[in-house]
């Protein structure tokens, strides 16, 4: 049996957006790998810069070369570049794996949300999201995550190094920090709000680039297109603001960054440089080893690069954010699984019906086969109701159960979609059916001598089924309806049909009902005459009393 009922969906524990959650899970594991191998080329670089002092100091105290320190030096190199490959490989794979699992995320809600809801997202918006939105929640919780755990690890190893040199250079790089501290604090709402503002400017943009292409015939006959290249460029200068106002708070704090890093490198030289002189003497840069001194300014740039990588990938924190927050439509909850889980009904039917816009409706029960007639005035909720029974739409609240195993359903409408190519192969589209019963088929519908649509079942389908009226839809949709053996739905199938051809639709949709259910949703009294049931519907109460 077919059943369907609202089910309630836990939310994440975390007030973080669902889709942060969701990228951070998948990316746990992998960031740890990246950040051990960031750790290993720290201590690698460590390593050269000590081999290149002694190196250096050898050279020009004694002229002499160090055999050792010349050998650590290019281990240390080459086990430094091939780290470097390494972590710039993983991580770009893991990104692309975290947006690869947003992306599968998305595609998964877009099949399991209702047509309704999925028609009412802005689609330009959704489309260039999906482009965009993805990478930038990988770079977030890879590129990011990264290089925040390494601002934390790599200043303190290398003011270690530094400290078995010189414990007052080392203090004096530490005093360095909580300016940089402080101004990251400073900086972060300020590039927040500016990314968050671009990516609202690109799903405005976006949204109305897709309405406009898809309306572009009526705004060339209505003569509204500079207006709408008015609108367009407005929007286009507000994307570009939005763009530049987040690259110049990203190259303020770099530059901030780096004056401060270039301060403190120039104070230590300043320092070393007098003691060497024996012109100052000064605790911890007097009476230092040549290597020594050369190693504390090789270190010295080594301790604030993780600040300054943290400081490039800080609009990406901000650009990460915003797109998990935009993502917050592919977790949302609706009207299926945000309501406690409805009963479990023991027949085929609908208990407890409550649809958008109509109101509740009045329990029922479906037989295992048969044709059902929905009918009512306009307005009443027919519609929507087939579409509920359908699954097509989400119901207020209450529970539908559908007889007979879980079947394709066929939907019949006058926007039914029909693929481009040949008329057999519009009727057969997703049946295996043999070319005998797709004539069949077509001649029980009147398809095959079709007078407007001349060719037999070789008739061209152009794209979009731009050839076909209204009616021709309908009755191509009967006829695939009668090759399929699951249940059909069909809406107002006899409204666009002469007289003639409204009663060969009447006595399909009826020999369709002797070997499935059958709904339709009809003003048609001959229709609902021929019904084995009748579910009558009415007006919503606002429109009684109106009335």
């Amino acid at each position: 049996m077919t059943r369907r009922s609202l089910r309630a969906r836990a939310r994440p524990a975390s007030s973080e957006p669902a889709a942060l959650v969701l990228a951070r899970r998948t990316a746990r594991a992998g960031v740890s790998r990246v950040h051990g191998l960031q750790a290993l080329r720290c201590a690698v670089t460590l390593g050269l810069a000590v081999a290149l002092a002694r190196l250096a100091g050898a050279l020009i105290e004694t002229g002499g070369l160090d055999e050792l320190a010349l050998g650590l030096a290019g281990a240390c190199l080459l086990a430094g570049a091939g780290l470097g490959y390494a972590i710039e490989t993983r991580g770009a794979a893991l990104e692309a794996e975290v947006a690869a699992a947003l992306l599968d995320a998305a595609e998964a809600r877009l099949a399991a949300m209702p047509a309704r809801a999925a028609a009412d997202l802005p689609r330009g918006a959704v489309i260039a999201g999906l482009q965009r939105h993805p990478a930038a929640l990988a770079r977030l919780v890879v590129g990011h995550a990264a290089a925040r755990r390494m601002m934390g690890l790599g200043p303190v190893l290398t003011a270690g190094a530094v400290a078995l040199v010189s414990w007052q250079a080392a203090l004096a790089l530490l005093l360095a920090t909580p300016v940089m501290i402080v101004f990251f604090a400073l900086v972060g709402g300020m590039i927040r709000d500016r990314a968050a503002a671009q990516e609202a400017a690109l799903g405005r943009l976006a949204t109305q680039f897709a309405d406009r292409v898809r309306t572009l015939p009526t705004i060339l006959s209505a003569h509204g297109l500079p207006r709408e290249t008015d609108k367009l460029d407005r929007r286009l200068r507000a994307y570009a603001d939005g763009t530049m106002g987040v690259l110049a708070v990203a190259f303020l704090n770099a530059g901030v960054l780096d004056f401060f890093a270039s301060l403190a490198i120039a104070i230590l030289a300043v320092f070393l440089g007098l003691g060497h002189l024996g012109l100052a003497e000064v605790p911890g840069f007097a009476h230092l080893a040549l290597w020594q001194s050369l190693l504390i300014l090789l270190l010295a740039p080594e301790y604030f690069l993780p600040f300054r990588r943290y400081a490039e990938l800080y609009h990406a924190k901000a650009e990460g954010e915003a797109a998990a927050a935009s993502l917050a439509w592919v977790f949302a909850e609706d009207a299926e699984t945000a309501r406690e889980a409805g009963p479990v009904l023991a027949v085929p039917g609908a208990r407890g019906l409550v649809l958008p816009h109509a109101g509740p409706v009045a329990d029922f029960d479906l037989p295992e086969t048969g044709l059902v007639a929905l009918t009512g005035p306009s307005g009443a909720g027919k519609s929507t109701l087939l579409r509920v029974l359908a699954g097509v739409e989400a119901p207020l609240a209450g529970a539908v159960r559908l007889p007979g195993p879980g079947l394709r359903a066929t939907w019949v409408s006058l926007d039914t979609p029909i693929p481009a190519g040949t008329l057999a192969a519009a009727i057969a589209d997703g049946t295996p059916a043999t070319p005998e019963a797709v004539a069949a088929a077509a001649a029980s519908l009147g398809l095959g001598d079709d007078p407007h649509w001349p060719g037999g079942l070789d008739a061209p389908v152009r794209a979009g089924a731009e050839n076909l009226s209204g009616g021709q839809r309908v009755r191509v949709g009967v006829a695939r309806l009668l090759l399929r053996p699951g249940t059909g739905f069909c809406d107002e199938p006899t409204a666009k049909l002469d007289p003639a051809n409204a009663a060969r639709v009447r006595h399909a949709l009826a020999r369709a009902a002797r070997t499935r259910l059958v709904v339709v949703a009809t003003h048609d009294p001959a229709l609902a005459a021929m019904a084995d049931r009748r579910i009558a519907l009415w007006a919503p109460l606002s429109e009684r009393q109106a009335a």
